[in-house]
């Protein structure tokens, strides 16, 4: 039987896709080079906007059965004292909390509750090299081993690093920083919550995990050598300046425990060609700010089953369709990726810059921690996002 969909990548946008348009009848192939999920510091936050997905395909209870730690709240640490900026435990959704969970753990569960539609194929170590094209359209892919596979449409959702990028312009938006992730102790007595720590020239971003902290320190773009050359000490005391009180730095103890993430922000100005469409961090890289990248990507991959899954499992030709996904998905990313530039470079480039004592916090932080009710609009925003999509392909008939 011949594929009606390939999709390169199994990230999250690339196995929720396969999960809805295999739910909906088709026969979908999934394509991911690596022989697991199992790869630390990718985006660990699924957000609310992804648990409503779940909990509308009937699969949030069983979710939420599987470990994972629950955050409601984020601080920010700055002139000497803790301020509290965002409170999501107010919104009007089934799980109104950031579900931190290791990525591959997300997958695997995405895989499962795929696995029994009969048109679902997630294949490992299936590593594409290209794209072929015949007449004009995009028709199958190329594996490296050489293998040609063809399908009626191609989805593209192999990351920031994707195939289609190279038929597809890009629009650079830039980014200032880069981001060392790592792992430290955390003790019983810590409050867990997603905190930042400021202090002149240095940005410390700490993720509760529940028995220890999942922490980004920030850079500035483009100096991620110079940092290592200096060694892990040199660094250890750079993390310790902007750590809080009682942070234990014991286990950043050699260079190996430092994972580069070279940020980046762009989008496609064009995500489709005929019977090739680009989703997920294909279609746009997301900064890690608010932790955004998997839930947008999850929401391109519920827009793109609603409007291809239900002809695509009838026969129909999807070409003129490809551009209505990205007429949907394009506002809210451009409104997500402005905010993200904005606290870009009008707060991090900034406050990577500063050499002096910063002597009091910023009064919309100032304003945020003494107003509860100030604290929901960002909760909100990070939560919910903006156009949040709703499960509506279809679930095709028991055979």
């Amino acid at each position: 039987m011949s594929d009606d969909l390939i999709i390169v990548g199994g990230g999250p946008a690339g196995v929720m896709a396969g999960l809805l348009f295999a739910r909906a009848g088709c026969q979908v192939r999934i394509l991911e080079k690596h022989k697991d999920f199992f790869r630390d510091f990718r985006g660990d936050t699924v957000h609310p906007s992804t648990m409503e997905i779940l909990d509308q395909l009937g699969l949030l209870k069983d979710f939420l059965q599987r470990p994972h730690n629950r955050l409601d709240k984020a601080q920010l640490r700055v002139a000497g004292r803790d301020w509290t900026i965002g409170d999501l435990s107010h919104l009007d959704t089934p799980a109104p909390f950031i579900a931190m969970m290791p990525q591959w753990d997300f997958l695997d569960f995405l895989r499962d509750h795929a696995a029994p539609y009969p048109g679902f194929n997630l294949e490992m170590e299936r590593p594409v090299e290209a794209f072929v094209e015949e007449s004009g359209r995009i028709t199958g892919v190329r594996l490296e081993n050489g293998e040609t596979l063809k399908a009626k449409l191609i989805i593209a959702a192999d990351g920031r690093t994707s195939i289609a990028r190279a038929l597809l312009p890009v629009e650079d938006l830039g980014a200032p920083m880069d981001v060392f992730w790592f792992r430290l102790g955390k003790s019983e007595a810590q409050e867990g919550a997603l905190r930042g720590n400021v202090e002149p020239g240095r940005l410390l971003v700490m993720i509760d995990r529940g028995d220890y902290w999942q922490c980004a320190f920030l850079i500035p773009k483009g100096a991620a050598q110079a940092y290592l050359d200096r060694g892990i000490e040199v660094i250890r005391e750079e993390v310790a300046k902007a750590a809080p009180p009682g942070l234990d730095l014991k286990d950043l103890d050699d260079i190996s425990d430092l994972h580069l993430l070279t940020v980046k922000l762009d989008r496609l100005e064009r995500w489709h060609r005929p019977c090739l469409l680009a989703i997920g961090d294909a279609a746009h890289a997301m900064s890690p700010i608010g932790g955004i990248g998997i839930n947008l990507a999850i929401q391109d991959a519920v827009a793109t089953a609603n409007i291809l899954a239900g002809p695509l499992s009838r026969g129909d030709d999807v070409d003129g369709l490809l551009s209505r996904v990205q007429d949907r998905r394009m506002w809210p990313t451009k409104v997500i990726q402005a905010g993200q530039k904005a606290a870009q470079d009008r707060l991090i480039g900034r406050i990577l810059q500063i050499d002096k004592p910063i002597t009091e916090a910023p009064l919309f932080v100032r304003l945020l921690d003494r107003y509860p009710v100030l604290r929901r609009i960002p909760g909100r925003i990070i939560g919910l996002g903006v156009r949040r999509e709703r499960v509506r392909s279809p679930l095709a008939p028991k055979r």
